[in-house]
């Protein structure tokens, strides 16, 4: 079992930079993929970015290609999220969230942290 923290969120203008920390308790980080989702009022949560268990392989949704970079750092039991050149529509709670799996379907995360929230202003 792992437990994740989320920090890093906040207010930002329009085209500015956030980077997003997920910290993961456990010594079996390493041997799970990690996600970054995002969840607005009223919508279902959805996929931003994956990543596998060396950092050899990562997904993007079409939404953020380009803009936002989901790495990790093994030795420190954490994921991140750089976020650049943000839009209003990025605004949303972000999740973290590990999967034993590493598809893409939100079911195959069984651990999720708090959410951190990220508001990008026009």
């Amino acid at each position: 079992q792992v437990q994740l923290v989320e920090s890093g969120g906040g207010l930002v203008q329009a085209g500015g930079s956030l980077r997003l920390s997920c910290a993961a308790s456990g010594r079996t980080f390493s041997s799970y993929v990690m996600g970054w989702f995002r969840q607005v009022p009223g919508k279902e949560r959805e996929l931003v970015a994956t990543i596998n268990w060396s950092g050899g392989s990562t997904y993007y949704a079409d939404s953020v290609k380009g803009r936002f970079t989901i790495s990790r750092d093994n030795a420190k039991n954490t994921v991140y999220l750089q976020m650049n050149s943000l839009k209003p529509e990025d605004t949303a709670v972000y999740y973290c969230a590990a999967s034993r799996t590493g598809v893409l379907a939100i079911d195959s995360y069984p651990y999720w942290g708090q959410g951190t929230q990220v508001t990008v202003s026009s």
